[in-house]
């Protein structure tokens, strides 16, 4: 699995101009899912994130975590995190899940961050979305499963 985790002040995801999810200060998390991944792959993914100290502390450090400022999450499914660009000017995306196992594992790795305590939004599996953030630092990280 990938994602890219944004620190936001705010975010908010629309679909058809309809806003469907909304957050306050927290993570903004773009999530991929990858040919081959499970639940061992949504478990790292969800404890590695939700227990990052990305937030400044009163000596100005990264040093406190989503849980220490009460932070909230918005994910988005994003299976474009696993575009190959190598070839010509098109990207393919086979290396990304099929959507009935993305959809799953997408819903699975939610309901982890929310069982961990967190208030989760979400934006809608498969459709055409408009996210809009105010970014905090910024401090935006790529975290992939392989890597951990």
């Amino acid at each position: 699995m990938r994602a890219v985790l944004t620190r936001v002040q705010s975010a908010c995801v629309s679909v058809s101009g309809e806003v469907i999810g909304q957050i306050g200060q927290g993570f903004l998390i773009l999530l991929g899912v990858g040919q081959g991944d499970g639940e061992a792959q949504c478990l790292k993914l969800a404890d590695k994130l939700t227990g990052l100290r990305i937030f400044d502390d009163e000596d100005d450090r990264m040093n406190l975590s989503l849980a220490d400022v009460g932070g909230e999450i918005l994910v988005i499914s994003q299976f474009t995190l696993y575009g190959n660009c190598k070839k010509g000017r098109r990207p393919e995306y086979l290396a990304a899940a099929r959507p009935d196992v993305a959809e799953a594992l997408y819903e699975r790795f939610v309901s982890l961050c929310r069982e961990k305590g967190f208030r989760v939004e979400t934006g809608r599996f498969g459709a055409d979305m408009q996210v809009a953030s105010v970014n905090d630092g910024p401090v935006t990280l790529v975290v992939d499963t392989d890597l951990l």
